[in-house]
């Protein structure tokens, strides 16, 4: 039977890549996210299915099950971002602004994943594979998101204690710095670009390619005995001890 897979955010940048990899595999691809015509034109151009919903909508996310696969052998929640990226600056002393930003990137980031994963645990086949994006700023701290993330982190723990008499598996992809992705929307500089490329032991940043062969290989049959981890790809800008 061909192995299936649901990859959220699949359109562009790391999200892209993964489904792409997973595609080349022989796995059957569903890609998914909020702009339909992004998703359409990567599921002709990789060969995947688009199915376009808001990941952190409760509503969308119940009208997309008719779409979705009835069984799946691999989730890849890689939807989420900074939300602070898409906001003006939140002034000092603006609370209202502060709790508006910290529950965006938390609903971004961790209820999207929820979401998403709660719906399909029913369909998740024994041996199955979910996997999460959390990010190097989970561990070393960015304000909300990095709290965010850390928290994407422990769903993965929680995740794996509560999914592993089925032989599911489920482990957090913690990137460092990735180029080539939407994620700074423009705000890198190139001195902080600089900066984050000599954190990494082998002095460069990451490629989508990168971060993609690390989750299809969470998701392969090989890795049945890895659970509950957090694997960090940042060339050694990070240690995981």
């Amino acid at each position: 039977m061909t192995r299936t897979a649901v990859v959220t955010g699949g359109g562009t940048g790391i999200g892209r890549a993964i489904a792409e990899t997973l595609v080349e595999q022989g796995l059957n691809v569903t890609i998914t996210g909020r702009r339909k015509e992004v998703l359409e034109e990567t599921a002709t151009a990789i060969g995947a299915r688009a199915v376009a919903f808001d990941a952190a909508d409760p509503a969308a996310v119940e009208g997309a099950l008719t779409e979705l696969p009835d069984r799946v052998d691999v989730l890849v929640n890689n939807a989420g971002g900074n939300a602070a990226r898409r906001r003006p600056p939140v002034a000092d002393g603006d609370l209202a602004g502060v709790r508006e930003l910290w529950l965006a990137q938390y609903e971004q980031n961790v209820i999207s994943a929820v979401l998403v994963t709660t719906a399909l645990t029913p369909r998740l086949a024994d041996d199955g594979r979910v996997i999460l994006f959390g990010s190097i700023a989970g561990t070393r701290g960015s304000g909300g998101y990095g709290a965010a993330k850390a928290a994407v982190h422990n769903m993965a723990a929680d995740l794996a204690a509560r999914l592993g008499s089925r032989r599911i598996t489920v482990n957090a992809v913690a990137p460092g710095l990735v180029e080539d992705t939407e994620f700074f929307g423009g705000t890198l500089t190139q001195e902080r670009r600089e900066w984050l490329i000599s954190q990494a032991f082998n002095g460069r940043a990451a490629t989508p390619g990168d971060v993609a062969a690390t989750v299809a290989f969470l998701a392969s049959p090989s890795a049945g005995h890895i659970t509950g981890q957090v694997i960090h790809v940042n060339g050694g800008a990070l240690l995981a001890r």
